[in-house]
């Protein structure tokens, strides 16, 4: 498998481009299939009249997604990491920063229209109307807690550090995907057709991230920080 490298880096054209062509395909058939009413629809609507149960628990597990809940958040670790770049001394330390936040800005430019598009009814335990694919509030839960995950990795010096924060990121995302279908906000297609969507933006703002500064989105060595 040809690799290049680039200070000491790695990069695996294989792997990184089936993380970006496997959720991409995936999204698309799912969107197809909702917008053509398709057999995976109908089994949509099965499986969430067996998951929905809406209760305070779910109900509180869904509102992580909201921007009110993800949004400050992924501001705080913005600010860190904009903190220690700088302080470090990195080339465009403020770059990586930007990128996250623009991200996070592309969600309800993409989603929105796409709501409006597909037009999806919602489920019985919500009031009529349409707009529910994709998942505002997952995609929202993923980007945010996804790209503060990207950006803070860097900063942690230990491997146990790394995993217990990206448990972290994947069991919020998961939490509040749960709290969404079972709360009966969301079809599991909704909230399956986000996933994918968020695996495409965040494998792109990751693949940005390691070529900034021409170099890995490692930090700079704790003995050389101020």
């Amino acid at each position: 498998m040809p690799i290049s490298a680039n200070r000491g880096r790695a990069v695996l054209p294989g792997p990184v481009a089936l993380l970006l062509a496997a959720p991409a395909v995936l999204f698309g058939l799912i969107t197809w299939q909702v917008a053509a009413d398709g057999p995976l629809v109908g089994l949509d609507e099965r499986l969430s009249r067996v998951l929905v149960n809406p209760d305070r628990c779910s109900e509180l597990l869904a509102d992580l997604g909201n921007v009110q809940a993800a949004v400050p958040l992924l501001a705080l670790a913005l600010g860190y990491v904009a903190v220690r770049r700088r302080r470090a001394g990195t080339d465009r330390w403020w770059l990586p920063v930007v990128a996250a936040a623009l991200l996070m800005v592309l969600v309800p430019a993409l989603i929105v229209p796409l709501k409006a598009l597909m037009a999806r009814p919602g489920t019985p335990a919500e009031p009529p109307g349409t707009g529910y694919y994709p998942s505002g509030h997952t995609a929202t839960a993923a980007v945010a807690y996804g790209s503060a995950t990207l950006l803070l990795l860097p900063w942690l010096r230990t491997p146990l550090a790394r995993r217990t924060l990206i448990t972290l990121c994947a069991a919020l995302v998961l939490a509040a995907s749960y709290g969404l279908v079972r709360r009966g906000y969301h079809w599991p297609l909704d909230v399956a057709g986000s996933w994918c969507l968020c695996t495409v933006l965040l494998t792109s703002l990751w693949l940005f991230l390691r070529r900034d500064s021409g170099g890995a989105t490692r930090a700079p060595d704790a003995r050389r920080l101020p």
